[in-house]
């Protein structure tokens, strides 16, 4: 094996992918890159999630000179068909909290990785289910700002996590970047990772 730590760069301002791409071994250069994140008329949530998760790579491919591999991702709550995205203020949160509270919801994130002019990308869907939360309970939550960048108003894993019933699916995906899809998307495009070098 090489001492040479290989890097990526991950289109994202978000902490915990950086976070769970690094506990894979890589380092982590992030160049966030913004796009138009409003879902279109009648818009399936798979179609949305992939949809945006491909304006942000083709943004970034834009942006970014680099031969390196590029990462972009975007995660989606859904929850009976409606989209849930990241609250626009403390009212906000307080209602999508509500909403999820005793009752299951989809968690969607895709990956996409851009690397030599090709871009490959992999749907992971996931599905959570909340206990009953009171109002002072949420409150309480919202206080912690916790809530106030993230999809569906919470972050599995954080304070949320003592709310969350049962998960089924991949628990790095709903943080935002599964591990297990992200890796063999890496291995499609021939991407050499930490444990090959």
């Amino acid at each position: 094996m090489s001492s040479s730590v290989p890097q990526i760069i991950l289109a994202s301002k978000s902490p915990r992918r950086k976070q769970l791409l690094e506990q894979l071994g890589w380092s982590v250069i992030c160049q966030a890159v913004d796009v138009d994140e409003t879902p279109i008329d009648n818009e399936k949530p798979v179609n949305y999630c992939k949809r945006i998760t491909l304006a942000k790579a083709q943004a970034a491919q834009t942006v970014i000179q680099s031969e390196l591999p590029i990462l972009t991702a975007d995660t989606t709550v859904v929850l009976q068909q409606k989209i849930l995205g990241k609250p626009s203020d403390e009212l906000a949160a307080f209602n999508m909290l509500k909403s999820l509270s005793g009752v299951s919801h989809q968690v969607i994130t895709v990956v996409a990785i851009s690397y030599q002019g090709e871009t490959l990308s992999v749907v992971n869907q996931n599905k959570v289910k909340f206990a009953k939360i009171n109002e002072a309970e949420i409150k309480a939550y919202i206080a912690t700002g916790e809530p106030m960048d993230k999809a569906g108003s919470y972050g599995i894993q954080g304070f949320a996590a003592m709310w969350i019933e049962k998960i089924e699916g991949s628990y790095s995906g709903i943080m935002g970047l599964p591990l297990y899809e992200t890796t063999q998307l890496f291995k499609k495009v021939d991407i050499i990772t930490p444990l090959d070098v």
